[in-house]
């Protein structure tokens, strides 16, 4: 007979390996998940906004134009 406190394979959550935040390498939280707290969320959205994230442009362009010319 099982117990009550058994919980069904189905409805227990599996645990997740800790990721470190990306600001400040502190263990992140489950409420700020990637970071550990608003204030690294912040940083991380304001560097976005800033233009500090960017994706750097290839010179494949600049020898395509040469090459239409």
């Amino acid at each position: 007979m099982a117990e009550k406190d058994d919980k069904p394979a189905a409805t227990v959550a599996p645990l997740r390996k800790a990721v470190p935040c990306p600001i400040c390498r502190r263990p992140s939280a489950r409420e700020h998940y990637p970071f550990c707290s608003p204030r690294c969320r912040d940083v991380d959205l304001n560097r976005w906004l800033s233009g500090s994230y960017a994706i750097p442009v290839a010179d494949d362009e600049a020898k395509a134009e040469e090459d239409d010319a």
